[in-house]
């Protein structure tokens, strides 16, 4: 007899919750409901057979979006740790594009020193370089402003601000010389920790990330939060006690290197 359209429906979420939290949802009576054993396979091997297939996918998934971390874990112990993920934090939307959106948070709460005074540093540093590689690609499908005129060096200051598909970021550990390494086909120890600044921004989607000094961190943190060039330069020199005759002498030097690295667009308003 052939499944009425309830019964299908019934059986498809079936299917999707004994793939998505495999062992967690489903009893061998399920199983045996709605799988017929074959001449070799019981029905519980058959359904094995397309959860871990689907676990690989979604492994291979995460791989593919923490390449670095993976590469310092090792994929042996990078994909325990993202099998223990996916059980806690189940694929949920029809992409796998943010499949990986709480992998550092998940990292951070199951860390193994969680109830340690005294921190292990190499944990430290899994779960910044995880955090780095999540908003890097988290660059990739972020609004954007391709397909319009990008600042230029003719442009004033008072017409600058940052474009949208930018983004500021602070590690603890320098993640971004560990990636570039990593994807250069090197093999680098574990670094040091010590606080790093970067800068995201995709122009023409293109991706790239800029390693940045605490008072240009600053400088572009008050301008990102709608202050203007003169405004954000006296911010970066109060704070980093420089003088404000030093600030506007290194934003000659930085505005030339950003405007063609497509930080910035022209506010409307003030051009």
């Amino acid at each position: 007899m052939e499944p009425n359209d309830n019964q299908l429906g019934d059986i498809q979420v079936w299917m999707q919750q004994a793939l998505v939290l495999s062992g967690q949802a489903t009893s061998p009576d399920d199983t045996l409901r709605h799988i017929a054993a074959s001449k070799t396979l019981s029905a519980p091997a058959r359904l094995a057979i397309y959860q871990n297939g689907y676990y690989a996918r979604l492994l291979q998934c995460l791989e593919g979006q923490f390449k670095a971390l993976c590469h310092a874990l090792g994929k042996e112990l990078f994909d325990d740790f993202g099998r223990d993920y996916l059980r806690q934090y189940p694929s949920v939307s029809p992409t796998l594009a943010l499949l990986g959106a709480n992998f550092p948070d998940f990292l951070q709460q199951t860390r193994p020193d969680l109830n340690e005074t005294e921190k292990e540093q190499w944990v430290e540093f899994m779960i910044a370089l995880a955090r780095f590689e999540w908003d890097l690609y988290s660059m990739f499908d972020a609004p954007g402003h391709e397909g319009k005129p990008y600042a230029a060096l003719s442009d004033s200051d008072e017409s600058l601000r940052v474009q949208p598909c930018f983004s500021l970021h602070q590690y603890g550990f320098p993640v971004s010389a560990y990636y570039r390494a990593v994807a250069n086909g090197a093999d680098p120890d574990v670094p040091a920790p010590g606080t790093q600044f970067v800068a995201m921004v995709r122009k023409n989607f293109r991706t790239a990330v800029y390693e940045l000094l605490p008072p240009q961190y600053t400088f572009l943190q008050e301008l990102a939060s709608g202050c203007t060039v003169q405004e954000a330069l006296a911010v970066a020199a109060r704070v980093h006690n420089k003088p404000e005759a030093a600030a506007q002498a290194a934003w000659t030097t930085w505005r030339k290197t950003w405007i063609e690295s497509g930080f910035f667009i022209i506010n409307t308003q003030s051009a």
